[in-house]
């Protein structure tokens, strides 16, 4: 089978990824699904895999962890599926179910989790496994390509849409408009807030006022009012000084990725006083991914992708990184 590779991670224009043609298909383990894959999301988090942001775990691991799939073979004792239902495959691949966090049901900080793309193989193939109890049933009302992106950019930003403690019908900020933004910014609409989005693609731009939002600036711009609440998407670090300058007292700055370049000093009184605080976020919870996916059900959501054929992946991550789309990109075996 085909599939794609971390060799030596480094910047996406040095060429990190190798394609294999003759992988073998892997075999499904205990309790596993092999999926056939049909559509896999590209995420940021892929990339700093890639560029060794985020060190592989696994020496050549094949990233990829927004996975829409059929299944092709059931492991033994694998249950909740079928062969040839479609599943989902999502960045969380396993938690240890016993730690402290598991037991009070924060398994996204078990110490020990692993996950797709980097400690496991992904979706950048044309197989992959997954282990049947984190595998999602998928949402109707969406083609294969729309639904890729929800199972980690929808699942990841409706997550940090609570660590962000939106109040109802509050101001909500957006720093970054990619995958996963232009999902957040949906749920917060149908949730009646006010979403104002700081991003510095011209393109993402005018996704967002498509959706709705209710102005669009520059990346570090003053939003047109105080705002109860922030996520940040881009991982820059420079953003989070004007990020939490633009909250109003007692709003919350969550931080959406998994990567974040390094935050300049704060300034007390300027960026934190008057009860301001600042989120990490991190992974999500099946609970969550099974709470957007039927929030995703319930009220059709405008998912933008952008279609790359999987021999072209390195060339997805490139233009990801480069900024040269809105939305989402997919990769199509």
């Amino acid at each position: 089978m085909r599939a794609w590779h971390v060799d030596e991670p480094g910047p996406v224009t040095g060429h990190p990824l190798r394609l294999s043609l003759d992988d073998e298909v892997p075999r499904p383990g205990p309790g596993e699904l092999l999926l056939k894959v049909v559509v896999c999301g590209v995420c940021r988090t892929d990339l700093h895999v890639t560029e060794g942001d985020l060190p592989p775990h696994r020496p050549g691991v094949t990233p990829g962890h927004e996975v829409v799939g059929e299944v092709a073979e059931l492991g033994e004792g694998a249950a909740g599926f079928a062969v040839g239902d479609r599943a989902g495959a999502a960045w969380l691949r396993w938690t240890d179910g016993v730690c402290t966090f598991c037991l009070r049901g924060a398994e996204n900080l078990c110490p020990h989790s692993l996950y797709t793309g980097w400690d496991a193989d992904g979706g950048y193939a044309e197989y992959m496994t997954v282990p049947a109890a984190y595998a999602y049933r998928l949402p109707a009302g969406y083609d294969d390509a729309e639904l890729a992106p929800l199972l980690c950019a929808g699942i990841i930003g409706y997550h940090a849409l609570k660590r962000a403690e939106l109040p109802p019908g509050g101001r909500l900020g957006l720093y970054g408009f990619g995958g996963s933004a232009h999902l957040a910014a949906q749920v917060a609409l149908a949730q009646g807030a006010t979403v104002h989005v700081l991003t510095r693609g011209e393109q993402a731009r005018r996704l967002a006022l498509e959706l709705g939002v209710a102005s669009v600036g520059g990346a570090a711009d003053s939003p047109p009012e105080p705002l109860d609440a922030a996520i940040m998407f881009a991982p820059a670090g420079e953003l989070v000084l004007p990020a939490l300058a633009a909250l109003d007292r007692g709003g919350t700055l969550a931080i959406a990725g998994i990567y974040l370049s390094d935050i300049p000093p704060l300034n007390y009184e300027q960026h934190l006083f008057q009860e301001r605080q600042l989120r990490s976020v991190t992974s999500n919870t099946r609970a969550d991914g099974r709470e957007f996916l039927a929030l995703a059900g319930e009220h059709k959501l405008a998912v933008t992708v952008h279609p790359y054929p999987l021999d072209a992946a390195d060339q997805a991550l490139r233009d990801l990184k480069a900024g040269r789309f809105d939305g989402a990109a997919v990769l199509i075996p």
